[in-house]
């Protein structure tokens, strides 16, 4: 697995609170695939925290997806959602949390925020 997949879930706890204001709370089970071999990833969501383990417990919602692809979710080079709809990735049970869980992911490379350049915008023209 690389290691900008490692960081990833190490990052979780640390940014949690900032993601995770709702009142979302549950289980989601990611499983990254490579060839023959699939590696489980358990997150506990609930506002404010999350907390990251590699145990197979029971869950609310799996999503499955191949290690390559996961690294280019959590480099931003890849979209969760679009993935999903083009059957790259697997989803199953409570939509919620992956809804959620994709706001942990960052922005493609070089996309800004179009609040901020509104606001570059005005302090321009202001």
């Amino acid at each position: 697995m690389g290691e900008a997949i490692e960081q990833f879930f190490a990052s979780l706890p640390a940014r949690a609170p900032a993601v995770l204001r709702g009142p979302i709370r549950g289980r989601l089970q990611l499983d990254l695939t490579t060839e023959n071999r699939t590696q489980h990833w358990f997150l506990a969501m609930a506002p404010g925290s999350i907390q990251v383990s590699r145990e197979q417990l029971p869950a609310d919602a799996v999503f499955t997806v191949s290690a390559d692809l996961f690294e280019g979710l959590v480099t931003g080079r890849e979209q969760g959602l679009a993935a999903v709809l083009r059957n790259e990735a697997t989803f199953s049970g409570n939509v919620a949390l992956f809804l959620v869980f994709r706001r942990f992911f960052p922005a493609p490379p070089g996309v800004r925020d179009p609040r901020e350049t509104a606001r570059e915008h005005v302090r321009r023209s202001g």
